[in-house]
């Protein structure tokens, strides 16, 4: 599975969690399972954890750091992903 088809199968999940309230709760509870079941490649021992906002609680999370991203790269980087997560927050109800 490429990248892209990683992130629409993650798209199609959350949209079937917000319809599927016995969805939600399963990938809740188990969702590196649920995650398999819907074609989303995990390293095997892979820990999956899957938080919900709610209007009083809002998540940022942040991610592994790259490999291979040198010191120069992460000036001009981290202008273009606070930018993301401010609109983000910004949006928050």
């Amino acid at each position: 599975m490429t990248e892209a088809e990683s992130d629409a199968a993650i798209d199609d999940i959350i949209a079937k969690a917000w319809g599927d309230e016995a969805y939600r709760a399963r990938l809740l509870a188990d969702p590196a399972a649920a995650l398999r079941e819907e074609g989303v490649d995990l390293p095997v021992g892979a820990l999956v954890r899957v938080l919900q906002d709610t209007a009083t609680a809002q998540t940022l999370v942040l991610p592994m750091r790259p490999l291979d991203l040198v010191e120069d790269a992460l000036e001009g980087t981290a202008g273009a992903l606070s930018a993301v997560c401010y609109d983000s927050f910004m949006q928050w109800p």
